[in-house]
């Protein structure tokens, strides 16, 4: 019995060291997208309030390509100390799984989830010389000249990729698609009018349509978006079945210990948890419940969605 006791006290001092101690020195956040787009965005948005906060210190490392593959195999790689850290989305950790034929990582065994950051849906988005004002304009010029039109996303897989493709199921039109290896190397190309629609995350958009340089024609979620309150969803404009957000959230390498887990988790949560920061965050989309169950219960059902998806539309990327 005393063994018991000693080992349980044992436990809970070495939990509080290490709650007391990390992080003891930078962190390193990879995003799996260029600087710029909005999973960047996001993630030192968040960091920065993290190191406000906390005087915690982040070196951002940006691993663009293959759909945000190349930045989470890095993650999944790094020594399960806590002071690798990763931006992932849905689409490189429900998607892509289901997607390629082959990955060097398992999203539901190599990553320990540590919060939620952001849910929001996708923009339809054209430039704001384009012809097109109105989505419908959009899938006439489709249907009239077919295989012409582009439709550009943030990289195969990605959930832009994704929902470009339910929405030529549900117009019944066919546009070539054009991935990129993320949306700050795509808009030159669709403010050049070398693409005709981009397809992206709400949070991406913001910026170019308060410089108004671009125009959203629809959104993907099931109510408008505050931030965009003009805009109609894609359901509103007279295509159902286009419903697809993509979710934020920050994850580490598996086997990190979990009392460090469980602090970058608590104080990520107290920032997500700010009036302020919920407020910000809700304008582009919707507000998410932080912490490590949360995200992992969310990856897991989103894997199985995704998976069916993919497989109905007879995706796949080799």
């Amino acid at each position: 019995m005393q063994r018991i006791v000693f080992g349980a006290m044992s436990l809970w001092c070495v939990f509080n060291v290490a709650h007391a101690a990390y992080p003891e020195k930078p962190i390193r956040m990879i995003v799996p997208f260029p600087p710029g787009g909005g999973t960047d965005i996001l993630a030192r948005m968040v960091a920065n309030e993290l190191t406000k906060g906390l005087g915690w210190q982040f070196v951002f490392d940006n691993r663009p390509g293959a759909g945000g593959n190349i930045g989470l195999d890095l993650a999944a790689k790094a020594a399960p100390d806590g002071y690798t850290m990763v931006m992932g989305q849905t689409s490189n950790l429900a998607v892509n799984p289901n997607l390629y034929s082959k990955l060097p990582y398992d999203s539901l065994r190599d990553f320990a989830p540590v919060s939620l950051v952001s849910s929001m849906p996708i923009a339809i988005m054209v430039w704001a010389k384009s012809p097109y004002a109105k989505l419908s304009e959009l899938i006439d010029a489709a249907k009239s000249k077919p295989g012409t039109l582009t439709l550009a996303s943030t990289g195969n897989g990605t959930i832009g990729h994704l929902s470009g493709e339910l929405l030529q199921r549900a117009a019944g039109v066919k546009l070539i698609h054009v991935p990129y290896k993320g949306a700050a190397v795509a808009f030159p190309d669709l403010l050049g009018g070398r693409i005709t629609v981009f397809h992206s995350s709400v949070e991406t958009a913001l910026p170019q349509v308060n410089g108004g340089t671009i125009r959203v024609l629809a959104v993907t979620s099931a109510n408008r978006v505050p931030a965009l309150k003009n805009v109609p969803t894609v359901a509103e404009a007279g295509y159902k079945g286009v419903e697809a957000s993509t979710w934020f959230g920050f994850l580490t390498t598996a086997k990190t210990p979990a009392a460090i887990i469980a602090r970058l988790s608590e104080e990520t949560s107290r920032v997500l948890s700010r009036p302020d920061m919920r407020e910000r965050l809700a304008s582009a989309g919707e507000a998410v419940a932080p912490g490590p169950e949360a995200f992992a219960a969310l990856l897991k059902a989103d894997h199985a969605k995704w998976g069916k998806i993919v497989r109905e539309t007879g995706l796949k990327v080799e």
